[in-house]
């Protein structure tokens, strides 16, 4: 992961507007009409197809349901695999987009909070549920986060798995008695992490000078450590199957900076 450990697949592209929409909260039209674009590191090959790859093993001949759907950046080409992908995302502007694009009608997507709705479709059971880019992070609570994991099961048939990609804080780059991290620097755009290592709250800032004219912009987020994830499944019945640095499966390891972690719903019998 090249930016900041607190950028999410669902929260980069809002650090240009100007405040979060009352229905579609920090990803309304402004942030939807741009978020390609300024996501477009996330949306190259070798970013997208060793997870869709990785999702479709595991989906196999089932249903695939992605919690922050969004643009499509994942969904699309899973459904490319012959998948049939559910998504659930609380930005109708998003999904608009994602519908505008070849094959976008043909995912199946429920508006709401990820952490609590339930997918408005009659088919049963999923047999992967996912999360991607960090995108955990933007539930900014434990409680919203465990109710995540709880909705995920609920979703999922028998021996069903639920995936996370997500960083790991960078708490070893904050200097003694300092809480930020910055990671961009240039003429005309700043970028910084804040910690609060008592909460695991944590927020990325941005600052922007554009035409002489400055913005400030802040998106929170709640940073969460592997073993606590691991909890989290076990308070939902589900158990960790594989853990891995990436989706090409690397070793995970003390240097990693980011996992992919995948927990499975117990058979049944």
């Amino acid at each position: 992961m090249t930016a900041s450990s607190a950028e999410t697949d669902q929260g980069r592209a809002a650090d240009n507007d100007d405040h979060a929409d009352d229905d579609d909260g920090y990803f309304g039209e402004p942030v939807a009409a741009r978020y390609d674009d300024s996501s477009s590191e996330m949306f190259t090959p070798a970013a997208i197809e060793p997870a869709a790859d990785f999702l479709a093993g595991l989906a196999g001949k089932g249903r695939a349901l992605e919690l922050g759907v969004g643009t499509g950046r994942i969904a699309l080409p899973l459904a490319r695999r012959g998948v049939e992908v559910h998504g659930i995302d609380m930005s109708r502007a998003m999904v608009a987009r994602m519908r505008a694009k070849e094959g976008g009608d043909a995912i199946g997507v429920t508006i709401g909070d990820f952490s609590t709705t339930r997918a408005e479709t009659a088919d049963g059971d999923f047999s992967v549920g996912y999360l991607v880019f960090n995108t955990i992070m933007n539930l900014t609570s434990q409680e919203a986060q465990v109710a995540c994991f709880r909705n995920v099961a609920a979703h999922l048939a028998p021996g069903g798995t639920f995936v996370i990609e997500v960083g790991l804080p960078r708490l070893r780059s904050l200097p003694p008695g300092q809480n930020i991290v910055p990671y961009h620097a240039g003429p005309t755009r700043w970028a910084f992490d804040v910690y609060d290592v008592a909460t695991q709250a944590t927020s990325s800032n941005y600052v922007e000078v554009v035409d002489g004219r400055g913005s400030y912009r802040s998106i929170p987020f709640r940073y969460v450590w592997p073993s606590e994830l691991d909890l989290m499944a076990q308070l939902a019945g589900m158990r960790l199957r594989e853990r891995w640095e990436g989706w090409t499966r690397e070793p995970f390891t003390s240097e990693s900076t980011k996992h992919v972690s995948v927990w499975e719903k117990p058979p049944t019998g």
